[in-house]
């Protein structure tokens, strides 16, 4: 009987240090919180980022239509100078005669 009372003894410390290990109420709920914190912190990250890729997306947008306005008014720059330096037509010179001149004597063929 004393050994069985002494096993039981025993028995009965091992699983009170087997439950005084394990983590408490407040540090389950500490945990808990963590994990809410993380995940709220992960999704925040990804919403940012989502919001930072659309921004440059639409700088990039902007810019090419910045670089279209500057080209088409480039282009219609080159046009105006061209046509403001245009050279003047020269002078004809004056038509000649379509008449054949007349041939002399021994000027012909051969």
């Amino acid at each position: 009987m004393k050994k069985q009372i002494l096993s039981l003894l025993v028995s009965g410390i091992i699983v009170s240090l087997i439950s005084a290990c394990g983590p408490s109420a407040e540090e389950k709920a500490a945990a808990e919180q963590r994990m809410k914190d993380s995940i709220t912190a992960v999704e925040k990250a990804k919403a940012d980022s989502i919001m930072a890729v659309t921004q440059k997306a639409m700088e990039d947008s902007l810019a090419l239509v910045k670089a279209a306005e500057d080209a088409a008014k480039a282009t219609a720059d080159s046009i105006a100078a061209a046509q403001a330096n245009k050279p003047k037509p020269k002078k004809s010179l004056p038509k000649q005669d379509d008449k054949p001149k007349e041939a002399k004597p021994g000027q012909g063929r051969g």
